[in-house]
């Protein structure tokens, strides 16, 4: 195999993928310093002959909204997503453009790497499939009971590759790992047949109308509309302190005149896709959405902003 990671290898994702994986299989890795743009993960995919490639949802997202050539992708077996849940559109939209499979999953700096995925023989387009052999997953509900089958709960997880404590943090280590088990921060339902389904991060949840909403689900619903490049939800009150769902709105093509227009199409597919009590109040389009070097949005800056 020849491996491309978009994660470097100062992040637990990036380490495994780059670095211990390719050497424990005698693989290849190819490395590079610079910011993984499409155009350079596609030139570096398509030079190197790469067969397996690591991404994270964003930048899916922006190569499927990019004129994306399947031949350039012609060399993999199969691509990889984490950092944050891969939308069902996004995994379902890349097999149709590629012809290639992308497995999702879930891992953590505290458990080294991925410890929930989907498997080449088992793809479940928007969850993150089932705990990897050897590790094992529980979720606990807000009063401590376990969750029932497609119920929320905390996700908890066990495994051989489990950090003990965090350097010069004894209250956070002692609130994480409880004991054999780690706390992930994340909320999940699982199914009947066992497979894990991201809601959200612990912080980012909202109770609207007395039931919990995943920012999550509706972010991928927006997703999933043609004018809508990437959306990120977040809680906020109304003049009644009661919380309901804000989206920031990343679009395809800018275009302020015809915001109010997309707004209301927005709303109008989040009812039809979704519950209608989940449809965002109030909407906030904006050039880019605060994130992580990983990828990852930041929710927490948007909770914070004017």
């Amino acid at each position: 195999d020849i491996i491309f990671s978009v994660a470097k290898l100062f992040f637990a994702y990036g380490l495994g993928n780059a670095l211990t994986f390719p050497l424990s299989v005698g693989g290849t890795s190819i490395l590079t310093k610079e910011r993984p743009t499409v155009e350079l993960v596609t030139n570096i995919v398509k030079k190197n002959k790469v067969t397996l490639f690591f991404g994270v949802p964003t930048l899916y997202a922006a190569m499927l909204n990019s004129d994306l050539k399947p031949d350039n992708f012609s060399t993999l077996r199969l691509a990889i997503s984490a950092g944050e849940a891969l939308p069902d559109h996004l995994c379902r939209k890349w097999n149709q453009v590629t012809g290639k499979n992308v497995l999702d999953g879930i891992g953590s700096t505290e458990m080294l790497h991925i410890f929930i995925s989907n498997s080449k023989d088992e793809i479940h387009p928007g969850a993150s499939g089932k705990p990897v052999p050897g590790y094992e997953a529980r979720l606990k509900k807000d009063d401590g009971g376990f969750a029932e089958i497609n119920e929320i709960g905390e996700l908890e997880v066990k495994g051989p590759t489990s950090a003990i404590y965090y350097w010069n943090k004894p209250e956070k280590s002692k609130a994480t790992f409880q004991g054999e088990w780690t706390k992930t921060g994340d909320k999940y339902i699982k199914n009947s047949e066992g497979v894990y389904t991201y809601c959200g991060r612990t912080d980012d949840m909202m109770k609207v109308s007395g039931q919990y909403v995943s920012p999550f689900e509706i972010e991928a619903s927006l997703q999933s509309h043609p004018d809508v490049l990437e959306a990120a939800v977040v809680g906020m009150k109304d003049k009644d302190a009661l919380l309901k769902p804000k989206a920031f709105i990343v679009l395809n093509k800018i275009d302020a005149k015809n915001n109010l227009n997309i707004e209301n199409q927005l709303k109008l597919h989040v009812k039809k896709t979704l519950t209608p009590f989940k449809y965002p109040r109030w909407f906030e389009f904006v050039s880019s959405l605060p994130k992580t070097a990983t990828g990852k949005i930041q929710r927490f800056k948007l909770r914070t902003s004017k």
